[in-house]
């Protein structure tokens, strides 16, 4: 009997069949570190799943890889869900990947830091991207489920401590797939139509899978993009989402955004009184003091007699005329006597004053003093000053002493 001789694509259909109709590849989990990991312009993802034993070629359609929640990164170790079969072209054998997830943790909890890790790099976290909340509100739009008991419990703070601020309610899912668009949507509504002075956005407590859709991209970049304040209010206190790292503002609860959105009227109120009354105490101190000034002019003697200003200005100036005359006659005196002692002190040494005691002064023809016997010469005249009158006389002889 001759042998059946097989095709290339004969032998690749045939394995394939047969590993179709194992049962125990048709659905099977695989656990390994990524290698290799591509994604193609078609949207089909292409890796190996590695162990220190071997490699597995795999291949994800763009249907399941569309559902993935984190992003595969080569070196991550994940477990693969799929079935293998042969692709019969080329004869290999892979597995076609339905799932993937990381090994040891969720893949919402991966999907939740690398989308963090990013946005962080980007700036999205900066708290010198924070805008200050408005004091005063006088509207508030709420970005949140109509249905939720979390806008219901906003509602009812916000009317108790705030009862003035207008509350704008802009209704959106806040759990499943068409929550992320419906609150970015919303944000970007409340800013393009200014709905309000400010924007709480969040919604009650619930799982990691419940409070997904504020852990989304769309959300995160839409808040950044806000120019109206944003409050993320998510969950419980615990409870922390992507929105509470990019919004202006993070309340613990929606409740608690409630009360940092607004001021206590209560608190308003006891402060006001306060102030009314340091105002009124600061006012009626200054009262006071205008009316003690008033009662001190009124008192003054100026007012009481039109000329008694005049009259007191009269006497300081003729004390200051008797001060002056004082001190002029003073001076006077001091300088009278001065010059009478200088006057004595001149006569004294007058020439004249000798001259009147019997001596006399001879002068040369020349004008001068003669002091000495040479100073003129025989038949030379000379005046001779008396103490009254004087001589002209001529010299007939000279002597240097007289015996």
């Amino acid at each position: 009997m001759e042998q059946h001789i097989f095709g290339v694509a004969e032998v690749n259909q045939l394995v394939k069949q047969l590993l179709d109709g194992e049962p125990l590849l048709r659905s099977l989990l695989v656990r390994g570190e990524l290698s290799n990991y591509k994604v193609y312009p078609s949207g089909h993802h292409y890796f190996t799943l590695k162990d220190p034993e071997g490699a597995l070629r795999c291949v994800m359609f763009r249907g399941q890889a569309s559902r993935l929640r984190f992003r595969p990164e080569n070196g991550m170790k994940v477990i693969a869900q799929g079935r293998i079969s042969v692709f019969p072209r080329d004869g290999a054998y892979q597995l076609y990947c339905d799932a993937l997830s990381p090994d040891g943790v969720g893949d919402l909890y991966v999907a939740f830091e690398q989308l963090k890790a990013k946005l962080y790099a980007e700036g999205l976290f900066d708290p010198r991207h924070k805008k200050p909340l408005p004091r005063y509100p006088e509207t508030i739009a709420v970005v949140t489920s109509s249905a939720g008991a979390a806008v219901h419990d906003m509602i009812r703070i916000l009317r108790r401590r705030f009862p003035i601020a207008k509350v704008v309610l802009l209704p959106v899912r806040v759990q499943g797939v068409e929550a992320p668009p419906e609150i970015a949507g919303a944000i970007r509504y409340a800013n393009r139509w200014h709905v309000g002075d400010l924007i709480i956005t969040g919604r009650g407590g619930g799982s990691m899978e419940d409070l997904w859709a504020f852990n989304d991209e769309r959300v995160a970049r839409a808040i950044y993009d806000s120019e109206l304040p944003v409050i993320s209010a998510v969950g419980h206190e615990p409870d922390v989402t992507i929105a509470d790292f990019v919004a202006d503002a993070r309340a613990s609860t929606p409740s608690n955004a409630a009360e940092i959105a607004v001021p206590d009227q209560g608190e308003l109120l006891r402060w006001l009184q306060g102030a009314s009354t340091a105002m009124a105490r600061s006012e009626g101190k200054r009262l006071e003091t205008l009316r003690q000034k008033l009662e001190a002019l009124r008192d003054k003697r100026v007012l009481q007699d039109q000329t008694a200003y005049v009259q007191d200005r009269r006497m300081v100036l003729a004390h200051d005329q008797q001060r002056l005359g004082d001190v002029m006659r003073g001076e006077l005196s001091r300088h009278r006597q001065r010059l009478t002692a200088l006057s004595a002190g001149l006569d004294a040494m007058s020439p004249l004053k000798v001259l009147g005691r019997g001596y006399a002064m001879v002068r040369s023809p020349g004008g001068e003093v003669v002091r000495r016997y040479d100073q003129v010469s025989p038949g030379e005249q000379v005046t001779v000053s008396l103490g009254e009158g004087a001589l002209r006389c001529t010299v007939d002889e000279t002597v240097e002493r007289m015996n």
